[in-house]
């Protein structure tokens, strides 16, 4: 069996040429999705998801505004052209949004305080039944 010369080859995910230059190998990690989201989730989400079992309970415009950051990194990486939306993005990339991000961590957050051998942090699990305070304006309108 005659075996064709080929100017390149890959061996256990290496791209190998000729002359060892790695040429080829450098070119096709640089242009690879799945190295470009792999360094969004190593190095962007660390960055944005700090602490955010604590200040998962911003309001949903504030939320809003983190979202913006990791949705345009994909849409750079991917080089998505602007009739892709967000959503699409995300769910082919295997990315959960913000809000998910939140529910699931502060959910488990919320379950180890609950089983924390330490009492002092039990009333940090028992919810809380604050009512707010009406406001003079509102009660005067009703007033009248």
């Amino acid at each position: 069996i005659t075996i064709s010369q080929s100017p390149s080859l890959k061996y256990l995910g290496i791209h190998m040429d000729s002359r060892l230059t790695w040429k080829d190998h450098v070119i096709k990690k640089r242009k690879s999705i799945e190295n470009k989201v792999l360094l969004s989730k190593t190095i962007i989400k660390p960055i944005w998801a700090y602490g955010i079992e604590l200040w998962g309970c911003a309001s949903k415009s504030n939320i809003s505004i983190i979202q913006r950051s990791p949705s345009k990194i994909l849409r750079i990486v991917t080089n998505a052209p602007w009739y892709v939306n967000s959503q699409t993005l995300h769910t082919d990339l295997n990315i959960p949004y913000i809000k998910d991000v939140i529910r699931e961590k502060s959910t488990t957050h919320h379950n180890k305080l609950a089983d924390h051998p330490n009492d002092i942090l039990q009333p940090l699990v028992e919810p809380q039944h604050n009512r707010r305070l009406r406001r003079y304006w509102a009660v005067d309108l009703k007033e009248n």
